[in-house]
């Protein structure tokens, strides 16, 4: 394991060294979070990543996913975990990012709970897992869309933001549809930010859903028709 001991190592040295302690204030206060900041801004942490992560090359998935737990496990700030999604979608891993990391980004999902590292993932590790293993997926959405916990039932809600033609809309309709009656803003912004999303590609579907589901929050409504002509 010291390859995976190295590459944590690298991150947080490179992470604290690229800090800014200003910034690290406006951050944790910005997401309101019990964790600190080192006060890197995603361009920069990006360029740290880049830089890193082709120096420390993992050699098997069993690493990769290793690394990814640590760096959330044991994050003492909020970039280590931003970092460990990072990873989880790094392009010389592609071939390690299938449905055997469902587990791991659902840990993320719920123990993360906070929008940043949730929408991250719905959008961008979920999603293509979904639109590439839709047997698989699926069924797992259609779970979480009715799951006690608020962050399942939005990733379920807004996986689908890159799908375009790929949409499932019996999928959507479903995680949407139950979660109607749900009072959580995140639950509420999330269905309207999918809708909206969806009607860039198909508006009059976005009208006549809204038109047949009167029990949509006014948020859900305005959000879902901002770019739809009325």
């Amino acid at each position: 394991m010291d390859t995976v001991d190295d590459l944590v190592t690298a991150v947080r040295e490179s992470l604290a060294a690229a800090g800014d302690p200003e910034k690290a204030v406006e951050m944790r206060r910005y997401m309101k979070s019990a964790m600190p900041f080192h006060g890197v801004p995603k361009p920069v942490r990006q360029q740290v990543t880049r830089r890193v992560f082709a120096a420390h090359p993992l050699p098997d998935k069993e690493s990769f996913v290793a690394v990814a737990e640590k760096l959330w496990r044991e994050a003492e700030f909020r970039e280590e975990r931003y970092v460990a999604i990072d990873l989880t979608g790094n392009r010389p891993y592609a071939r390690w990012q299938d449905t055997g990391l469902l587990p791991l980004h659902e840990e993320m999902i719920v123990t993360g709970a906070w929008w940043d590292f949730v929408d991250e993932i719905a959008a961008h590790r979920v999603g293509p897992l979904l639109r590439a293993q839709p047997a698989t997926v699926e069924p797992v959405m259609r779970r979480w869309a009715v799951d006690t916990d608020l962050w399942r039932r939005r990733t379920a809600i807004i996986c689908q933001l890159g799908a375009k033609e790929e949409t499932d809309l019996a999928l959507l309709s479903f995680a949407i549809e139950a979660n109607l009656d749900a009072r959580e803003f995140f639950l509420r912004k999330a269905i309207g930010w999918a809708l909206r999303q969806y009607s860039r590609l198909d508006p009059d579907w976005v009208t006549r859903f809204v038109d047949t589901h009167p029990g949509l929050s006014p948020l859900s409504v305005r959000e879902a028709l901002k770019h739809v002509p009325r």
